[in-house]
This record gives C-alpha cells, structure tokens and sequence, in this order.
C-alpha cells in the first residue's frame, strides 16, 4: 500500500485465500490485517470484506502545500509572527539553574507545582471544571492520548468541517473514522453536532478559539446549544482545544463537564513558540489517570526543565495578550475589510487566519501563486466542507493588506455573499 500497488478503496482478498496464496497460517494473516486496521491503513465492513482506505494515513495532508519560490510573499504558513514571541534565555537560564541546584531524577513529580497552581488559576477564571491537571508535549499529543484512552479502532469521531489538517490525519491514523461537522464563526454548527451523535459517533473535538483556518470561537449562544446537545449524549467523549489561549481577547466558552468523560488541552505553543512543545491538560479523573498512565509507559514525562521555564514566562508577564491578540486583530480585521469593499467574502473571527471560500480552490491557489502570494490550499483543512483557502495574517503589514486583496479578489472575480458551512 505504501509503495502504491494497492490503490484506495482495493479489495483485499480474504484472509484465507491470502494465506493460501502466501503458504502462511491464516491466523498470520488476520494478525497482519488487525495491525492495518488499528494503523487506519485499511477498513473492514463486515462480510463485504476489507478495503484499503480511502485516505490512508501514510498520505498525510501536509502533503498538499504550495512550495514557496524566491520572490514570493508567503502568507501559508500558519505561523505567529516572530516580532510577538517573547525572548526564551531568561527564562530557560532560570530553570536551568533551578535543576543545577536540584537535578531532576527519575521518579520525580511530573508536574511542576507551581506550573499546576498557575494553570489551575487561568482555568478557574475561565471557567473550565475542576479536574486533574497533565503535561503533554502539545495540543495534539493531548488530543492523540486521550483518543487512545476511551476509543477502539472503527469509532467514530465528529470533527469540525473545515478542521484542523492535523486532527483530520490523526483520527485515521488512529484506526478512527472522521465524521464531519459543519462550522460557522460561533463554532461547531449545533444542529450537525446532534445529528452525528445520533447517528453513533463517539467523540467530538471542538476547537473553542482561533480555530484553524476559518478563526471561529464558539460564542455564548453556540456554546449553550452545543451543551444541551451534549447532554442528550452524556456518553459523548469531548475534546476541547483552546487554540487561541494567550493570542486571543474573545471571552472563552468551554463546554467541558457537560459529558461524563472530557478533556480541556492549553498549549504554549501559539503565544510562546511553536519550539515550546507543552501543553496544560484537564479532564475528568478517570480520562487522566489514562493518560498519565500510558504517559509513565513511554516518555514518563515533559521536561520539568520546560515547565519551569514556562512558569518564569507567565510569573513574568513576558506575553502581553492583550497587545498580541490587538496586533492580530487589526492585521485580520483589516483583510477582511480590504475583502468585502472588493466583493470578496472572507471569515476570522479570531486568531492569525482568515478563511475565504473560492468557487475554484486550485486556480485560486494557482492564480495568486503567479501574483507572488503564496496562501494555503483548503483541501489541506476540509472533508466535505466546500473549497477555500487560508491566509496567515500574522506578519501582514499594513501596506500589504491592499495588495493582498487586490490579488484575491482579482484570482476569485466578483464574488456574491456565500456561507461555508
């Protein structure tokens, strides 16, 4: 499958008739095709048999990118803009000679304590239920653990429609199935939530702000219907990610509790560095003892080394969010005006993105590539969800804006007012 013999959707031949083939025990065989399964390779419908995937894992979406020439202004990346990281020395000396003083061994705590009391505080504030506190090594290895703690291979999973590229990669990967959910700028559409629950699927990842590309942040409406809906399904494993913690001014919304089992994963990664790979992870009790158990049965933990550094980092006041989520602000709200006085359509209500559906994702991409803009293909981020692309605002200057949307909208031609939900 990986060197491309066997193309997506191929039947497989039964396990016997392979084993005969291969003059191997069958049991081999349906050892070899359990792996495939779990590893989200290849799918089994029962007796109409088993079928290499149709979106394999192994073919990852960061594959579907735009390389970037010489020349070419690149507004793809989805990075934070380095002007608005804070300086990391300081802070890494501090902890540095924090562990000087008293190396950190193997049985230590996991979890810093001062890091804990400070986490614990920005929750409260934010009205996130109490729970037990992890460390992982970012949002996504959050995400991947607690997946791996509550589900088995063939479970589905409701993910937002467009979605983060990562998370739409990683269910599969998981032996999961993804199952859409359409959004709009206040989050996961309730309506499309209640109807894939219904239908069986068993967890839902919801990204609260910033969300990855289209910048939705669930509003205080959306989240009261997302609840109700969730406590009709109080079995519904959710996953929350607060993308836009520490870049972002819209109020939080969580959803957390409203489901017996959930998790609530912060990352340092946008305020901080992308290089700063932590992320503060709550839950209910039972989701993680599961994940720091299997957490102490591979990497036992997140360098204390990290975690102390990044207390110094917020004991120090060294992001001024505030000032970080108004430079994005006006760099997105600016875009999205430039946009609409030239007839163009475009969403972020949070975040470094803006999203902006295109009736012909490829020739947009094309077009403005030949304009010297290099923006991100949506297919990188959709399932079912009609084609865009995404624009990384955050090191967009204002003397660029006007260029910027000149080229899109001279790429898209007159454009009439549309929804991508």
């Amino acid at each position: 499958m990986g060197s491309g013999e066997l193309s997506p959707g191929q039947l497989l031949p039964p396990m016997r008739e392979l084993a005969e083939r291969l003059g191997v025990n069958p049991n081999t065989v349906a050892a070899a095709y359990r792996t495939l399964r779990e590893r989200g390779v290849i799918e089994t419908a029962g007796r109409r048999g088993s079928r290499v995937r149709a979106a394999p894992a192994t073919t990852g979406r960061d594959h579907i990118r735009v390389d970037v020439p010489d020349g070419v202004r690149d507004v793809a990346n989805g990075n934070p803009d380095p002007a608005l990281l804070p300086p990391l020395a300081g802070a890494f000396a501090a902890a540095a000679a924090e562990g000087d003083r008293a190396p950190v061994l193997y049985g230590a705590d996991p979890l810093e304590p001062e890091l804990a009391r400070m986490a614990r505080a920005g929750l409260d504030a934010d009205g996130v239920p109490d729970g037990p506190l992890a460390v992982v090594s970012g949002a996504l290895d959050g995400v991947e653990r607690v997946l791996a703690a509550h589900l088995k291979p063939g479970d589905a999973v409701a993910v937002e429609d467009p979605g983060w590229g990562r998370t739409l990669d990683l269910v599969p990967a998981l032996g999961l199935r993804t199952v859409p959910v359409g959004v709009d700028d206040e989050g996961p559409v309730a309506d499309d939530v209640r109807r894939v629950l219904e239908s069986g699927a068993r967890a839902l990842i919801v990204t609260d702000r910033a969300q990855n590309p289209t910048g939705a942040a669930v509003s205080a409406g959306r989240a009261r219907a997302l609840r109700s809906v969730l406590r009709e399904h109080p079995e519904t494993l959710l996953i929350e990610d607060d993308h836009g913690h520490g870049i972002v001014d819209v109020p939080l919304h969580s959803l957390a509790g409203a489901t017996r089992h959930w998790a609530f994963v912060r990352s340092a990664a946008k305020a901080y560095g992308p290089d700063l790979r932590l992320a503060l992870l709550t839950g209910d009790a039972v989701t993680v003892d599961r994940v720091r158990g299997r957490q102490r049965l591979a990497p036992g933990w997140v360098s204390l080394l990290m975690q102390r550094a990044l207390v110094r980092l917020w004991a120090d006041g060294a992001v001024d969010t505030g000032a970080v989520a108004a430079a994005y602000g006006r760099r997105r709200d600016a875009l999205i005006g430039a946009l609409g006085r030239r007839g163009v359509l475009a969403h972020g209500r949070s975040g470094m993105n803006v999203w902006v559906p295109v009736p012909d994702e490829t020739g947009a991409v094309a077009r403005l590539l030949h304009a010297g803009w290099a923006v991100a293909p949506g297919a990188r981020f959709r399932l079912n969800a009609p084609p865009g692309i995404r624009v990384t605002v955050s090191t967009l200057t204002e003397d660029e804006t006007g260029a910027l949307a000149d080229a899109i909208a001279s790429a898209l031609g007159p454009a009439p007012a549309r929804s991508y939900v």
